[in-house]
């Protein structure tokens, strides 16, 4: 498959019929210029030098290397050649609560918006691992299968928001259940848990499930969003209105940090309370650098063929030979017809 890197600069080729037709504009009223000086035949057997056609070839081979320069600046590449990269690393699930309590603003801008932001600056950093991303509520899915594309884990992450799962609540140990399935299958590398969330309104049973989880060989982290004290949950941007219960009460979230604490424990992992000043994200990525790393199956990416070089090549070739052809004829070598 033959294509260009850069598409965008075909379009300078518009300049090739630009320039013949300037060109050709040139050429005619030359000639119109030196039939009001006298006949024509009489004044090239006065000036026998001037070439007529030596302009024309010379001015085409400038077309040409122009054109050859212009392919060569948009990147022409073929084909696909496979390359076989090996990654040593830990494999990262990431279980992020998307529920209408993250929406409270006792963390700037609110919780789930920092959890946000600290997750893209933890994809920037890795190199090695591989990320996946569960969002959960009422409900969980995969929302970023295991990869090591972090450029496109960061693009997905920044679509999170708490419309992407209809149905509310926070079912953590639904989570975690699909968490642990959702690890590459029969992999050697060590596997981790992330789970950011205020933890409040459970529906299931988390710490049984982190608990069957670290029988699997995974741990678990969490880190909680949010203040004991509470928060209400904004329903309108700004927070002009805020979520309120059947009796018009305005609802107060708050962290749940028991049973966060008591998820981090079954999952022999570290909690870390969310404040001002970070989520602790990083603190729980300086203990996963201390797990034991693994090579990963075959990385397999694409490379492509560039054939650049030789768009310059004919391009230099023929501003050589336009150099070297004089508009006048040589007249040692007039005698040598290969311009009339």
């Amino acid at each position: 498959m033959f294509e260009f890197a850069n598409t965008e600069i075909l379009w300078l080729l518009w300049l090739i019929p630009f320039m013949l037709l300037v060109f050709l504009i040139i050429r005619h009223r030359r000639k119109r210029a030196i039939r009001k000086i006298g006949q024509p035949g009489l004044l090239s057997s006065l000036m026998p030098l001037v070439s007529s056609q030596r302009p024309v070839l010379k001015f085409i081979l400038l077309l040409l290397s122009l054109v050859f320069i212009i392919l060569a600046i948009a990147g022409p590449r073929s084909g696909s050649r496979l390359r076989e990269v090996k990654r040593e690393g830990v494999e990262i699930m990431i279980l992020l609560d998307v529920s209408l309590s993250m929406l409270a603003e006792d963390i700037r801008p609110n919780r789930l918006e920092r959890a946000k932001m600290s997750i893209s600056r933890l994809i920037r950093n890795l190199e090695n691992d591989r990320i996946g991303l569960i969002v959960f509520a009422g409900d969980a899915f995969v929302q970023i299968p295991m990869t090591s594309d972090y450029a496109a884990a960061r693009m997905i992450l920044e679509n999170v928001s708490t419309d992407i799962v209809p149905v509310q609540g926070t079912a953590i140990g639904r989570a975690i259940e699909l968490a642990t399935r959702s690890f590459t299958p029969d992999s050697p590398a060590s596997r981790t848990i992330i789970i950011i969330s205020d933890g409040e309104d459970h529906e299931d049973d988390p710490v049984h499930a982190s608990r069957i989880a670290r029988e699997q060989g995974i741990s678990i982290h969490t880190i909680g969003m949010g203040r004991p004290e509470g928060a209400p949950v904004p329903v309108t941007e700004g927070g002009s209105r805020f979520l309120t219960d059947e009796n018009g009460n305005t609802v107060i979230t708050r962290l749940d940090e028991a049973t966060l604490r008591g998820i981090a424990s079954a999952g022999e992992g570290m909690f870390i309370r969310a404040g001002s000043s970070g989520t602790g994200l990083e603190t729980i990525m300086n203990e996963i650098e201390e797990m034991d790393k693994f090579e990963f199956g075959e990385l397999v990416y694409s490379e492509y063929d560039e054939h650049f070089q030789f768009m310059a090549a004919l391009a230099l070739i023929l501003l050589i030979i336009d150099f070297a052809i004089l508009e006048r004829k040589n007249k040692w070598l007039n005698n040598i017809k290969l311009f009339k």
